[in-house]
């Protein structure tokens, strides 16, 4: 292993000691936390939710670690010890085209990540999730989900695959762009059809049954200056206890999806507060902002690539002996997972940043700070959330502020 080579690896495994410090310390922090409730959960949760709740982080926390450690090691073994290049050696030697070799390259590294998932996905569901009262999943349905889960990230990946190595075929120095407009189109076509198309295959939308809230919604939304035609309720709760509510579509297919886990523990009140929160971020055009940004950063990211791999620089570090472009981009995958670790510190900060101008927004919206703050209490609760994460791990890890300071800063707002 070359000088350079033994760098990233010493790179990659502070920063890995340094994500785990982080847990350690959340950890910490959550077994040192007071016994009892805080003020603002009095009215909804007892002793007995800290305790759950404490177990459930606990039991996440380790699968968690666990998790990691085994991917971290597969990532290790498989980009550092040669079996890479065996792998990539014996891909360009088959003697395929350029598109049919990616194409193979790439669906077999997903076939076997995803079926080293199957195991892990499993406990998740029937040991933790059961465990604490949240499955509701049968054997046979999570099998069927599995299915389709499969074949459709199969259909996509490959027609991903195949017209992004089509573009590095046909357009030589310019793929960078053809691959970044292709994307971005990409995802707004996804983005259109998945409410149609995709969602459908996993749950269940029928209108909302109550009429009054359905209304109440729209003109929510239209207050907000959000077109909403449709009101949906979702069968969650043939999988799952959790509950949630988002906007989903885009143009004419923008419609409100309400988890019916979500419409049996709320008032219609806090329904509506949900739901002026997503609007808020409508309004405030923070997910226009988030799709520039991804942008920017996605060009940025494929020109430096396109840079980089005209250079043996990569393939070269990583001693591949039958460089291209698949290996490039792999090696590069790795790479940026790795710059984007610390990357995320300052998307986190934008995150939170926005999360509070929604909560702000909703407050305002509706008028009612108190169905606001009761909403965010009555989702921890049902959700078993970490009620004191260590600030330091929060800073580093959390897209959201934590429940408390939220609560606090709608309150104070």
């Amino acid at each position: 292993m070359g000088k350079e080579l033994t760098f990233i690896l010493f790179i990659y495994l502070i920063i890995s000691a340094f994500d785990y410090t982080l847990a350690y310390m959340n950890v910490r922090s959550l077994k040192r936390a007071p016994a009892s409730v805080p003020e603002e959960f009095e009215k909804t949760a007892d002793r007995d939710f800290l305790a759950r709740a404490r177990r459930y982080f606990l039991e996440n926390f380790i699968f968690a670690v666990t998790d990691s450690l085994f991917y971290k090691a597969l990532i290790i073994l498989f980009l550092f010890t040669g079996a890479f290049n065996a792998y990539n050696s014996w891909i360009e030697s088959t003697g395929l085209s350029f598109i049919i070799k990616g194409l193979v390259f790439f669906l077999l590294i997903f076939c076997v990540k995803f079926i080293l998932e199957i195991p892990l996905n499993y406990y998740r569901t029937f040991r933790i999730e059961d465990t604490f009262g949240f499955n509701a999943s049968t054997m046979g349905l999570w099998l069927l989900d599995l299915l389709k889960s499969f074949l459709i990230s199969m259909a996509v990946l490959a027609a991903v695959v195949l017209a992004v190595l089509y573009m590095v075929e046909k357009s030589h120095g310019f793929w960078w762009l053809w691959i970044w407009l292709f994307a971005a189109f990409f995802s707004v076509f996804m983005i259109y059809v998945s409410p149609y198309v995709i969602e459908p295959l996993f749950n269940r939308f029928t209108p909302l049954e109550d009429p009054a809230l359905s209304e109440g919604l729209k003109d929510l939304a239209a207050r907000a200056g959000i077109r909403v035609t449709k009101v949906f309720k979702m069968d969650a709760s043939r999988r799952t206890r959790h509950t949630n509510a988002y906007f989903t579509g885009i143009g004419r297919t923008k419609r409100i999806v309400l988890y019916d886990t979500l419409l049996r523990g709320l008032s219609r009140a806090e329904v509506l507060a949900i739901v002026a929160h997503e609007a808020g971020h409508w309004k405030k055009k923070h997910i226009l902002k988030q799709i520039v940004l991804s942008g920017a950063v996605t060009l940025a990211v494929l020109y430096i690539s396109f840079r980089l791999f005209r250079s043996s620089l990569l393939t070269g570090i990583f001693d591949i002996d039958a460089p291209g472009f698949f290996s490039n981009a792999v090696i590069m995958g790795f790479l940026l997972s790795m710059v984007m670790g610390p990357a995320r510190v300052l998307f986190n900060y934008i995150s939170r940043k926005r999360e509070r101008e929604a909560d702000l927004f909703a407050s305002r919206l509706t008028g009612d700070r108190g169905a606001m703050i009761s909403s965010l209490v009555k989702l921890s609760v049902d959700n078993l959330s970490n009620l004191h994460p260590h600030p330091l791990y929060a800073f580093f890890n959390y897209s959201h502020p934590p429940v408390l300071e939220r609560i606090r800063y709608i309150r104070d707002g």
